[in-house]
């Protein structure tokens, strides 16, 4: 088990269906399969019924049992396979999503909960990794940028897939432009466009959609340090504009629980006595698209009227700090170091 990988664990647990056996002994008997202990995960396969069959990972085998010899995982569920930890396969009410299958020919059928996908798919692009054959991540990833419903959840895609390290944006750029006449590659390049690689959580990435596309304020800093003027920390803000000093925060449900709220506002603190100017967004507030528009605006606006002589902030980094704001920066950290740097964005998020 790679204890680096926070769903190892997840995948590790999971339950492989298994075929007819007459001895009952590698699977179940036919007799024993029409009985209520074996659930049928496809035709022919089953798992015992106290399986949970809603955990991502269990989805995943299951259908991963079902491919055909040049087939692989792909889309949300290769990226998490991959160890994707924001691709939980649900949609935005909490429905789940088809694990879809990449095959070449039509030698799978679509099943419930499983969807297959033909395009032309070449072995090399394909992986074993931990027992599932699955498409290589900057392929799963355009899977899932081609045929997003929306730009905006294209781009939180490839910003998830890049919090995991899993696809840089260099690397699905060169996909992206490799495979010209696929559909939806449009879309998938305009949502690369857009997107970050130090985003944190998808609703981080929601509100800096807002922040640029709506707003209409220039990219800011995703979770870029800052620091006073004699290089020390004063804190991450999700979102920095290194022009104004406006910052955007976005506070989930973890944020309003036991001491993290006093330490939070004791943050914004800090932020505003350094004349920065936070806008703090919360769940509720993305519901009126408009109304965060107006608090951005207006934290920009109060930005820019502080007089210089109260800005006493840089988010130019001092000597003795280690950037990992890019997927390039990340991988090349040692394992040890990586978990003692980046320990805080599973904190934050």
């Amino acid at each position: 088990m790679d204890t680096d990988d926070p769903l190892s664990a997840a995948r590790a647990a999971v339950v492989w269906p298994v075929a007819l056996d007459p001895t009952g002994v590698d699977g179940p008997t036919r007799g024993a399969a029409r009985g209520s202990r074996w659930r049928r995960s496809s035709h022919g396969l089953y798992v015992p019924a106290t399986v949970e069959a809603d955990q991502p990972e269990q989805r995943i085998v299951e259908a991963a049992a079902i491919l055909p010899e040049i087939g692989g995982v792909t889309g949300w569920a290769g990226l998490r396979w991959a160890g994707g930890v924001w691709f939980d396969g649900r949609g935005p009410q909490g429905q789940p999503r088809d694990v879809d299958l990449a095959t070449c020919y039509e030698d799978v059928r679509t099943r419930p909960g499983k969807r297959v996908c033909q395009e032309r798919l070449p072995p090399s692009e394909l992986v074993d990794h931990d027992g599932v054959r699955m498409t290589l991540p900057v392929r799963s990833l355009l899977f899932v940028l081609r045929r997003a419903p929306d730009l905006r959840t294209a781009v939180i895609a490839a910003d998830m897939a890049a919090y995991s390290d899993l696809v840089s944006l260099d690397e699905a750029w060169e996909y992206a432009l490799a495979h010209p006449g696929w559909t939806g590659v449009p879309q998938a390049r305009r949502a690369l466009l857009l997107a970050a690689e130090n985003s944190w959580s998808p609703r981080e990435t929601a509100l800096r959609l807002v922040w640029t596309q709506d707003a209409g304020l220039g990219a800011p800093l995703c979770n870029s340090p800052v620091f006073d003027l004699e290089g020390r920390l004063i804190g991450v803000p999700d979102m920095v504009d290194p022009e104004s000093g406006l910052l955007g925060e976005y506070d989930g449900v973890v944020h309003f629980v036991g001491p993290q709220r006093a330490h939070d506002l004791g943050r914004l603190d800090r932020f505003r006595d350094h004349g920065l100017e936070p806008v703090v967004v919360v769940s509720d507030d993305m519901a009126d698209r408009d109304r965060v528009v107006r608090r951005l605006l207006a934290g920009h606006e109060r930005a820019r009227r502080r007089p210089a002589s109260e800005r006493r902030w840089t988010t130019e980094p001092p000597p003795w700090w280690t950037p990992t704001d890019t997927v390039s920066l990340r991988r090349s950290l040692a394992a040890t170091v990586a978990r003692r740097l980046l320990a805080h964005r599973e904190r934050a998020a």
